[in-house]
């Protein structure tokens, strides 16, 4: 069965930085694009990031600039450096397939808050 495990969340002051990693089981992750979501206190999840299986990656925006995506084949993980936090990135961080997301992936998310 396959996993996708989110960590690395935490409580950090505006213009800090944290590290999330995605921690995957099973043949799922090198083999496919995977994206890093985010859904914030009362608003639909939406798209922070993305890397395909080559290494090419895109971002939203908003992060532009200020978030890296990365991935680790041999580990079966994935990354999301986050910089220069704003307390607008405060929302529950997840990893799952791109650009089509699997419903059965979605795990329970990390929480990332960052005070102004």
């Amino acid at each position: 069965q396959v996993q996708l495990v989110e960590s690395g969340g935490g409580l950090v002051q505006a213009g800090g930085s944290l590290r999330l990693s995605c921690a995957a089981s099973g043949s799922i992750f090198w083999m496919n694009s995977m994206g890093w979501y985010c859904q914030a206190p009362g608003k639909q999840r939406e798209f922070v990031a993305r890397i395909a299986a080559g290494g090419s990656t895109d971002y939203a925006d908003s992060v532009k600039g200020r978030f890296t995506i990365s991935r680790d084949n041999a580990k079966n993980t994935m990354y999301l450096q986050m910089n220069s936090l704003k307390p607008e990135d405060t929302a529950v961080y997840y990893c799952n397939t791109w650009p089509r997301y699997r419903p059965d992936l979605w795990g329970q998310g990390t929480q990332v808050t960052v005070s102004s």
